[in-house]
């Protein structure tokens, strides 16, 4: 094919097979083309796919490039007259990289932006390459000698290369310029497309079958585009990863009892097994990209709640029903850990109650246990009356601040609630992530691990939620503003540092104590 000057597209599955396909045909004396991931290639990916349809090209591409651009048979005239341009006006415009640091004993090379001649299908004649040093010094002298960024100039080409109108002056000779030789290119372009068409069109040869069908597609889809011929061929392996893994057994074996050997295979029996295979790779990626999507949802879901949270402390202007609803929260925790619903008066430990509410906030000093007797005779009315002194604590501490330092309050209330979230729920992460690995060897025991994990980060979440309020409204009730003399501010503001750091603030330096149970502490 490359003798009749058929241009050919090799596709690969992996940068460390086009190396090894570029060396063979490098020892074999055809030049050709490789667009991989490396570097090297990637900065040249729109330049080696412009000549991939020329006459006699040969590419080597990997599975990850060139899906975007149609392979023009013949050669690309416009994008071929695009770098052209860019040739002449990107170092009279581009100003010289400043402040960019290497590690390297040499400095890097200059940047020229030159392309190799062989790229484009003619040399350009004298009278249009005046016509585009001519339009380029008009826009040195508007925009400035080497005043753009790189950036910028591209985008000015890119937009004088476009076909919509245009106002400024110094676009529109360019692109006039641009369009002159374009005129000029695409005469040798449509000769050579003439011939590359009467050969046959662009070949596509696959190396392996990928992993799923949409990519072999893709492959095949860069020849034959827009009424071109074209043709594609793939050729395989036994020892190819997707008959290794998925059903080459069956084929081996086939041929060892034929005693068939290096010799090609084209049957109908061999497509539909390719087909098989490709379809149990399918059916197996597809089954685990659903699994993580359905672990992904309960992440998800607790996601947009924390952030719900999140936001709403945020945008509040006074954070005052929020601490409130706090406060309250947090009593009838308090209370069902330290007796309990279900539990009969008579067996009420109210000094265990009183000893841990007073832990909470020491403005509740004045309980006894005559008085929640007096104001509880049920267990609702003792929740209604704690609800009713966690509101008056938070609301008194709140008066003592602001007293001190007016405005202080809010701001600290902020702080607290936004500190706890991010901290609790970088940890709550952590802890799932650990819950979706050990929660699969709960299938041994005939449970299903995606329920199994849907609950426990439910509880999980919930003891989450419940630890921030407990935190925040006991920093609250803690809270101590201390004023710092101006020569003070330094040495303060480590100390601050080291008091908000989510454990309180101020004097709250210690967790609050575990009122709900064992395990809730923050």
């Amino acid at each position: 094919m490359h003798k009749i000057g058929r241009p050919v597209l090799v596709g690969t599955t992996s940068v460390e097979q086009s190396d090894a396909l570029s060396e063979q045909l490098r020892e074999a004396g055809i030049p050709h083309e490789v667009l991989n991931a490396k570097p090297e290639n990637v900065e040249r990916e729109a330049e080696i796919v412009t000549q991939s349809g020329r006459l006699g090209a040969v590419t080597i591409a990997t599975n990850m490039a060139g899906r975007g651009t149609d392979i023009i048979l013949g050669g690309n005239a416009e994008f071929m007259a695009r770098l052209k341009l860019r040739e002449i006006l990107m170092p009279r415009v581009v100003r010289p990289a400043e402040g960019v640091f290497v590690s390297v004993k040499k400095p890097p090379p200059k940047r020229t932006w030159k392309v190799s001649e062989s790229l484009f299908p003619c040399t350009l004649s004298k009278e249009k390459t005046k016509l585009a040093e001519e339009a380029v010094e008009v826009a040195v002298k508007m925009w400035g000698p080497r005043s753009l960024t790189e950036l910028e100039a591209e985008e000015r080409l890119s937009y004088s290369c476009e076909k919509g109108p245009v106002q400024d002056e110094v676009i529109a000779k360019l692109r006039s310029a641009f369009l002159e030789i374009v005129g000029e290119y695409k005469v040798y372009t449509e000769e050579e497309k003439k011939e590359v068409i009467s050969s046959g069109g662009l070949h596509v040869i696959g190396t392996e079958r990928h992993e799923s069908r949409r990519i072999d597609n893709q492959l095949r889809g860069r020849s034959g585009r827009q009424g071109d011929p074209g043709s594609s061929r793939f050729f395989l392996s036994l020892e190819d990863n997707i008959f290794r893994i998925f059903g080459g057994d069956r084929i081996q074996g086939m041929m060892r009892a034929f005693r068939v050997e290096d010799l090609p295979i084209e049957s109908k029996m061999l497509t539909k097994a390719l087909d098989e295979a490709q379809r149990k790779v399918e059916n197996y990626f597809f089954d685990i990209r659903k699994q993580l999507f359905e672990y992904d949802e309960v992440l998800n879901s607790q996601r947009d709640r924390i952030y719900t949270e999140r936001r709403r402390a945020l945008e509040a202007d006074d954070l005052q029903a929020l601490l409130i609803e706090y406060a309250e929260l947090t009593m009838n925790d308090i209370l069902q850990a330290n007796i309990g619903s279900d539990a009969l008066k008579e067996s009420w430990d109210l000094e265990k109650l009183i000893s841990k509410l007073q832990q909470y906030c020491y403005l509740l000093n004045d309980l006894t246990p005559d008085l929640l007797a007096a104001n509880g005779s049920t267990y609702e009315e003792l929740q209604q009356y704690l609800q009713l002194r966690g509101r008056e604590a938070y609301l008194q501490k709140r008066d003592i601040v602001e007293k001190e330092a007016p405005g202080l309050m809010k701001e600290a209330e902020k702080f607290l609630i936004l500190n706890n979230i991010d901290r609790l729920w970088k940890e709550h992460l952590q802890a799932l992530k650990f819950v979706q690995q050990a929660v699969g060897l709960r299938g041994y025991a005939q449970r299903d691990p995606l329920i199994e994990y849907k609950l426990e980060g439910y509880n999980l979440f919930i003891e989450m939620m419940a630890q921030i309020r407990r935190n925040v409204i006991y920093a609250v009730y803690q809270f101590k503003p201390v004023m710092v003399k101006p020569q003070d501010q330094k040495k303060s503001d480590k100390v601050d540092k080291a008091n908000t750091n989510g454990k309180g603030s101020n004097g709250a330096t210690n967790p609050p104590p575990s009122a709900v149970s064992s395990q809730s502490s923050a």
